[in-house]
Parts: structure tokens; sequence; C-alpha cells
């Protein structure tokens, strides 16, 4: 994959917001629904599709999990192997993964635990059932063949496994806002995204899966009022932040 690709100029402006009082209970919010749903175990091979700078990565490797990391931008992937003290090796290629980017902590110690690729999520580079679960976080919006995308993650997803997306909720005061904001410039980002309902999530592939949404507060809301409105908005469909879990059969 060639050219400058879309998030090139964004790995620090990215990771900046998280550090904001909101971005924090933001990304805490997020974390804690993606970890309730994909249930990452200790050795674990797992997918993590549109894994920009790494904030969710982390959390799985946290617990244990063997991590790839696959981006469409490669300065995302090197910004987070950077930030987890990874070394980039040229453009090695592992059986399985054509044309693979790898970052990994060197060549001598502990078993690589983390690798990163740069790939479109719509046609991966992995054989079918390579992983023990796929996980993708805020990357569907920039796909407009979200039925694709998720048929690959569940094709490279071993029976038996776990399949995650998550993306910005349509019904959410956020998506709203924030395609009114792009609507006066024609630069932003956001005119290029595709918000999707908790429905049309589910609907992305034919498989039953499960449904939840959290950031029930907003941006100019009192941080001390976020766990009022969290525990306010449970079960409700307009959380800004929507997932969905499916198991492979």
């Amino acid at each position: 994959m060639s050219g400058k690709q879309l998030f090139d100029d964004w790995p620090e402006r990215y990771d900046r917001w998280f550090e904001t009082p909101v971005g924090k209970a933001v990304l805490q919010y997020e974390t804690k629904l993606i970890l309730e749903l994909l249930r990452p175990g200790r050795g674990e091979r797992i997918l993590d599709a549109g894994s920009g700078t790494g904030l969710f990565t982390r959390a799985i490797l946290a617990v244990g999990a063997r991590v790839v990391g696959l981006d469409i931008s490669t300065a995302m992937l090197l910004y987070a192997g950077e930030k987890a003290t990874l070394r980039l090796f040229d453009k090695l290629t592992a059986q399985g993964e054509r044309g693979a980017m790898l970052l990994s902590s060197g060549e001598k110690g502990p078993p690589l635990r983390y690798s990163g690729v740069t790939a479109d999520m719509t046609s991966l580079p992995f054989a079918d059932c390579s992983f023990d679960k796929s996980v993708s976080v805020a990357a569907l919006e920039f796909v407009a063949d979200e039925k694709r995308a998720v048929a690959e993650l569940f094709r490279v997803t071993r029976p038996g496994g776990v399949v995650v997306v998550a993306t910005l909720n349509s019904l959410s005061p956020w998506a709203a806002r924030r395609s009114a904001n792009a609507r006066r410039d024609p630069e932003s980002i956001f005119n290029r995204v595709f918000f999707r309902s908790p429905v049309q999530l589910l609907a992305a592939t034919s498989v039953p899966g499960i449904v939840r949404t959290v950031v029930h507060f907003g941006k100019e809301e009192d941080p001390s009022t976020f766990d009022r409105s969290e525990r306010q908005g449970e079960g409700r469909e307009t959380g800004a932040f929507v997932a969905a879990r499916w198991k492979k059969g």
C-alpha cells in the first residue's frame, strides 16, 4: 500500500484529545465496554483492525493476549509502536501476512505479543481462521461497505471465536454535531464518514449478535456528572459509542 493515507497526519493530535478531561472519560467507558464484549484471554491471538495509535490495543495486550494491529496508515502504526517501545523492522513478511510491516519487541527475548500490519480492513492479508478473536474500534466510520469489512473479520476468526465492532452511533448527539460542523467545513474529515445506528451495525452480518452503547453525556457537561449520565443511559440506543458482538459458529 502506497501514498498518503487518511490519518497519516493525525497520530499525536488523535491521542492528545484522549488526554483531555472529557477524552479520558470517553476512553474509560469505551475501553470498559470493549473488554466486556471481547473478553480477551491470556495467550489468545487477537486482530485489532483499524488499530490506529493503539489506545485499545494496549488494553488488550495488558491482559496477556497476543495482538496484531492493522491500520491503513503506517504513520499510525509507527506511532503506536513508539509508544509501546517497539522497534520497526523493514518490511518483514510473516506467513499468511502478505506485505506486512512488522513491529516487534526485538529478535531475542520472549515471544512476540504485538505486530503491526499496514492493510485495508476490507481485504485482510490473513488466512482463514487465523485469530481467536477480532475487534475493530472507530474504524468502520471510514468504510462504505460495512458488510464486506465485517465479513472479513469473520473470515479470519476461528469457529467459536468472537467478533466485536464499535463505531460512532448515528443516533447520538455527538454524530449530529459532527455532521453539522462538517457541513460548515468542506475539509473536515467527518464529511467522509458513515455513521451507523445500533440496528444498522447489527445488520452488517446475518449472524445474531448483541449491541450496547455508552457515552451518554455531552462534551460540554460537567465531568462530575458523567457517571450519573452513564447510569441513566443504560439500555438506551443513543450513546455516542455503539458496539456489537457476534460469536462465529
